[in-house]
């Protein structure tokens, strides 16, 4: 047994039922933190901070990592990180109480902060359910709440934008150019920092497991949590193998200075978020998370840089450029280096008519990424509409602009594109698609459901609706989505939904595709999405990323057809970004898993009867909920009258179907793809068609595919020592007569 603290992804956002009674009007705001600090200024109330902090952020694992290991961080019971720094910050606005507590005394105190916290929740969220409940009960219709002060809950009881394992990780990218400065004026680089505050967490994790361990053989709950969370210098030093010089610097930086007075309601700056580490009357220090040693280490040195006017504009380029960077590598990691280009300028005459940060090519598909790195500010979180719009408009829609400025440049024609090694950069004949990104560096609160409320965007046949994420998202899809396909496929189904579906994180609606594939039926009305969805994803990404024993894939799209047909069919369109065939990999990643499993039998099917034979065979499908269909041939040669045949082929079911769109794909005995033909016009009526296609029979559903080939040749006896149907080439008795 051993705990573990784990990131918190749980979104606490809790909704009013709205009933026909009034709403029962909570205490001011004001009011209910005066208790707070009251309560936070107790004697010992550190050891119920300790308490509700191994209660809220620490999860027990036993062997393998679970998702339902991770149950109690999705409760709405807990406090989540916002809260406790909240708690945290009250606490230090007098001298830290270390006094020793009974175990009633301090039981009492967590039952009247989860109590006072609840409370504050309820007032928070009042005003805007308010205004919703009058508009009901009136027969009005209901204002816009999301706005001013109705963004104040969001933003505060939002999920987390990040895993806490992501501040830790991405830091000496973010900052490894500014060692220097970081260096002279800090006493430490950032790598150090990193593996101080690493450290920090692995003896908080083992503290902690000792703690437990000790209370289940005496059969009784520890005295105090607070040693879990209490360091020493000398103790952090020696486990880090850091000099003990660059540790005490460390600690100067993030230590809690001050009297913490300017903290007055939600929103205002909390010195404890900037500076965790809280300084003790015993020459020990207290760090109650991991998150928010690695979130100060991810935020904080922007702030120290940016107080240096001198070295200001240095910090500030650094900052464009991580991004910058950061995405374009991350993507390359999917869709290779020759397919990412950087700061490209697109011109026209002479002439530059726009810049794209980041331009991925791949086959008739572009992802334009417009990079920012800018934060939301303390009087935006506070619930002031202009500063509000102003931040907004800075972080996203200003690269958005940018981005559908440079989309309309490249499909108009007659732009040169030059990246930032001054090569020409060549866009392919015609583009199918333009995904426009909208990517931050920083932790930006509730940022999915402001683009939700306030992003204005355009789109038109090519140009899709945009993305707007974090570099922590990119961060996750490309550690998820490793293959072109893959992540072009769910940014298509993403976008495509964007209308209909809400959620607390991007990383609940990527936790469900994962799960089961993001695909919304017309008649769905909008689809709320519950955090819970994505506790797959998130023991997969704590697996991967902190060494945990566990499964590191989630059950789902990428488990269930490994080894399959299906999958190498995949494998093989996205080698090589052929146009022809990239739809067809779209088409298929968009279906379920029957579907899926059909198209496997369908080609083990044909491929066996190939290679028992060697003629051609075929089969096609049609789609039971889409005006498409798809044609598979296995051809022992290819040829250009091979090609001729399949495009009829598919041509004739387009129109018998009535189908806007058709594929057709021809694999060879081995099971390799030869070539591909996409048809993607509106059906028209033609004498000639319907002449073609008089004496057409129907055919199947994907989704009720269930090929008589498959008995035909089950039926087709083999000898022990003929070669085997499997196209192994081995004989039969000692391959799969086995």
């Amino acid at each position: 047994m051993k705990t573990k603290i784990s990131a918190k992804r749980a979104s606490q956002t809790k909704l009013a039922n709205l009933k026909g009674e009034a709403m029962e009007q909570p205490r001011e705001e004001s009011l209910i933190l005066e208790d707070l600090a009251m309560l936070a200024a107790s004697p010992g109330y550190a050891h119920a901070v300790a308490y509700i902090c191994n209660r809220d952020t620490i999860i027990q694992i036993k062997g393998k990592l679970k998702p339902s290991d991770m149950d109690r961080l999705f409760s709405r019971e807990r406090l989540i990180r916002t809260e406790l720094t909240t708690l945290i910050g009250l606490m230090v606005k007098k001298p830290l109480d270390l006094s020793p507590q009974s175990c009633e005394v301090v039981e009492g105190y967590v039952k009247r902060t989860d109590s006072l916290m609840e409370e504050l929740h309820n007032a928070m969220s009042f005003p805007m359910f308010a205004a919703i409940f009058e508009a009901v009960k009136a027969g009005t219709e209901p204002p816009d709440p999301w706005h001013g002060s109705g963004m104040r809950e969001p933003i505060f009881y939002g999920t987390e934008s990040a895993y806490a394992f992501q501040y830790r990780d991405l830091l000496p990218e973010k900052y490894g150019a500014d060692d220097g400065w970081m260096l002279q004026t800090k006493g430490f680089t950032s790598s150090q920092a990193r593996i101080i505050a690493r450290t920090m967490c692995a003896l908080m994790d083992e503290k902690g497991t000792r703690l437990l361990m000790d209370a289940r053989a005496a059969n009784a709950p520890p005295v105090t949590w607070l040693p879990a969370f209490e360091f020493s210098l000398d103790e952090v030093a020696f486990h880090s193998g850091v000099a003990k010089e660059v540790v005490e610097a460390f600690f100067r930086a993030f230590l809690f200075a001050g009297d913490n007075s300017g903290f007055k309601e939600v929103g205002d700056f909390n010195e404890v978020a900037a500076r965790p580490l809280l300084t003790t009357d015993r020459g020990t220090v207290l760090l109650f998370s991991h998150y928010a040693i690695y979130e100060a280490l991810y935020e904080s040195p922007f702030f120290w840089m940016w107080d240096d006017k001198a070295y200001r504009p240095t910090a500030a380029k650094h900052r464009g450029a991580f991004t910058e960077q950061f995405a374009a590598r991350r993507l390359a990691g999917v869709f290779g280096r020759e397919h990412v280009h950087t700061n490209v300028n697109l011109h026209r005459g002479k002439d530059i008519v726009g810049e794209v940060d980041v331009l991925v090519i791949y086959g008739d598909r572009l992802i334009i990424v417009q990079a920012k790195a800018k934060k939301l500010t303390i009087a935006a979180r506070k619930g002031n509409d202009n500063q509000l719009k102003a931040d907004f408009a800075a972080a996203i829609q200003d690269a958005y602009d940018q981005g559908w400025t440079c989309a309309n440049e490249m499909l108009a024609g007659g732009c040169r594109l030059i990246d930032d090694n001054e090569n020409e950069v060549e866009l392919p004949p015609s583009v199918k698609e333009i995904f426009l990104f909208s990517l931050v560096s920083e932790h930006y609160p509730a940022l999915a459901f402001q683009a939700n409320q306030s992003l204005k965007f355009q789109t038109t046949d090519v140009i899709r609706p945009p993305f707007v994420m974090d570099v922590f998202l990119l961060d996750t899809l490309t550690e998820m989505l490793t293959t072109p396909l893959r992540l072009l496929s769910y940014v298509k189904l993403r976008v495509a939904v964007s209308d209909k579906l809400m959620s607390g994180h991007e990383l609940t609606v990527l936790g469900y595709h994962l799960s089961q594939n993001l695909w919304l039926d017309e008649k769905d009305g909008v689809v709320i999405l519950e955090d819970s969805v994505a506790q797959d994803l998130n023991t997969a990404m704590i697996v991967r990323r902190d060494n945990q024993p566990g499964d590191d894939t989630p059950v789902g799209i990428l488990t269930k057809m490994r080894g399959t047909r299906y999958e190498s069919l995949i494998k093989e369109i996205e080698s090589s970004a052929n146009p022809a065939t990239l739809e067809l990999g779209f088409h298929l990643l968009s279906m379920d898993g029957v579907s899926c499993e059909n198209i496997h039998r369908i080609l083990e099917s044909i491929i066996r009867q190939a290679q028992l034979d060697g003629k051609r065979h075929d089969v096609t499908l049609a789609s039971s909920t889409e005006p498409c269909g798809v044609s598979f041939h296995c051809n022992p040669t290819s040829s250009p009258e091979a090609i001729a045949v399949l495009e009829t082929c598919c041509a004739k079911r387009k129109y018998r179907q009535r189908a806007a769109q058709w594929f057709g794909v021809s694999v060879s005995p081995a099971g390799h793809v030869q070539f591909g033909v996409t048809l993607d016009f509106p059906w028209e009526t033609s004498e000639e068609m319907e002449r073609l296609t008089a004496d057409m029979k129907s055919m199947s559903r994907i989704q009720d595919a269930s090929p008589h080939h498959l008995r035909e040749v089950s039926r087709q006896k083999l000898g022990r020592n003929d070669p085997c149907h499997c196209g192994s080439g081995l004989k039969y008795k000692k391959c799969c007569l086995s």
